[in-house]
């Protein structure tokens, strides 16, 4: 989906989101689609609760910013008790080495699950203002479920060139191409 920041609507409603990931993770895939780390926690999105499942990586990002893309997108599937899924998403770019994505990269075993004995710092791999862009679509990978509700940081976090080569020695170009917008309105929240 490309996001057009000069179309985006204020959203009316307070918005918040709060993360209590564990940094303690179940385990890592090499899925076939992406690096896939399986995670617990919560997240209380505009104050209703959410349950996170897993997260995974796709390169180059699946959402572009005025038509720009970005290296790699991180995307946090979460699931509410009435089975309700909401995908927060966040956008990397190119500059400092990320420690959590660091520790993600030295625990991928080809084609496997690995276990993970250290911890990831999953705050690490979200910008510190959580301002972002919100929409209704679908799952981007099997089952492309519909009516998923889509958090896009509007702040990209840093990874290094480095460590994006190394994951893209894994998968380079496991993004879905940009979906049309149809009649979708992207609201925008700005964290204060």
């Amino acid at each position: 989906m490309n996001i057009e920041t000069s179309t985006a609507v204020p959203m009316v409603d307070a918005g918040e989101i709060t993360i209590n990931y564990n940094d303690l993770v179940i385990d890592e895939v090499d899925n076939g689609h992406s690096i896939q780390i399986d995670d617990t926690g919560t997240a209380v999105i505009n104050g209703r609760n959410f349950d996170l499942n897993q997260f995974h990586f796709h390169a180059k990002s699946e959402h572009t910013i005025n038509s720009e893309y970005f290296p790699l997108e991180a995307h946090f599937v979460n699931k509410a008790q009435n089975g309700r899924l909401a995908v927060l998403a966040v956008l990397f770019k190119e500059g400092q080495a990320n420690p959590a994505f660091e520790t993600i990269l030295q625990n991928i075993k080809k084609g496997e699950k690995a276990t993970v004995s250290d911890p990831i710092n999953t705050s690490q791999l979200f910008p510190t203002n959580f301002s972002y862009y919100h929409y209704l679509g679908s799952l981007t990978t099997p089952p492309l479920s519909e009516n998923v509700e889509w958090y896009v940081m509007e702040h990209p976090v840093e990874v290094s060139k480095e460590q994006l080569k190394t994951f893209n020695t894994y998968y380079d170009g496991n993004n879905r191409e940009i979906q049309p917008l149809n009649e979708r309105i992207i609201l925008k929240h700005e964290n204060q």
